[in-house]
């Protein structure tokens, strides 16, 4: 298991039975001036929120789980911090899974397994009287997937052993401190390049789905921002925002076209 960062975040872990929402919780706390570092689970989440507004559902045994932050000013920029996230997320699900070669990262914030969607992150940030914050809500199928029409998903157990839900959150805290420090002490250039070791390979094929339509082309890589970059018919394009879709699951080990 992964060890303590020195000088890392006091981090102090609050286990529910049930709650609405972890991030909703993180969000209340800071207002009310709470230090970086709280990180709150549920064993059961009632109103757990996805991307792009979707829901996500929680069938029972599953990770639910945020964490409160405190951002210092070089650590502003929200952008980057989906990479610090996802490979901090990344490494607290890699040791139960048999086989790490079917654990990726999608940008820019998805965990898959096997080509499918196992596991999410969901930022959000603000300013109020007590200071800047930073929430990070963590969701992973770990017991199993919720069946939702029209979406394939994956959950660990279909592919290694599955975790107590506290184990991961712990995990992921660990995690957490070890790549701000890398962020810090090495710069975005360090996390772009550990995140493109563990993502789908370069020249998966992708669909971005945006409010101006959609656009398919070749995974290139990351940019200095960390924008994706895309290959495609008519040139290379950098992409800030939008659901992304692999076509080729055979990026992943598995044939056939992949859900989201």
């Amino acid at each position: 298991m992964a060890r303590p960062v020195p000088g890392a975040t006091a981090w102090r872990l609050e286990i529910h039975d049930e709650l609405g929402s972890t991030s909703d919780r993180c969000v209340v706390q800071a207002g009310l001036g709470a230090e970086a570092g709280l990180a709150i689970m549920a064993r059961r989440q009632t109103s757990g929120r996805g991307s792009r507004g979707r829901d996500w559902q929680d069938p029972g045994g599953n990770l639910a789980f945020s964490v409160l932050l405190r951002p210092v000013e070089a650590e502003g920029a929200v952008g980057l911090w989906p990479f610090v996230a996802g490979l901090a997320f990344h490494g607290a699900i890699l040791p139960w899974v048999h086989d790490p070669a079917q654990l990726r990262l999608k940008w820019p914030n998805d965990l898959l397994l096997g080509g499918c969607k196992t596991a999410g992150i969901l930022i959000e940030s603000g300013s109020d009287a007590t200071g800047r914050w930073l929430v990070i809500g963590f969701g992973a199928n770990l017991r199993a997937a919720p069946s939702i029409a029209g979406r394939t998903l994956a959950c660990v157990a279909d592919y290694g052993t599955v975790p107590a839900p506290e184990t991961v959150a712990r995990a992921i805290c660990v995690e957490l401190d070890r790549w701000q420090a890398v962020w810090r002490s090495d710069g975005f250039g360090s996390l772009r390049a550990a995140w493109l070791e563990r993502a789908h390979p370069i020249g998966t094929r992708l669909v971005v789905r945006g409010e101006s339509g959609q656009v398919e082309g070749s995974f290139v890589g990351l940019d200095e921002q960390g924008m994706l970059l895309l290959g495609c018919a008519d040139g290379l394009k950098r992409i800030s925002t939008g659901e992304i879709l692999l076509l080729d699951r055979d990026a992943a080990g598995v044939s056939g076209r992949a859900g989201t």
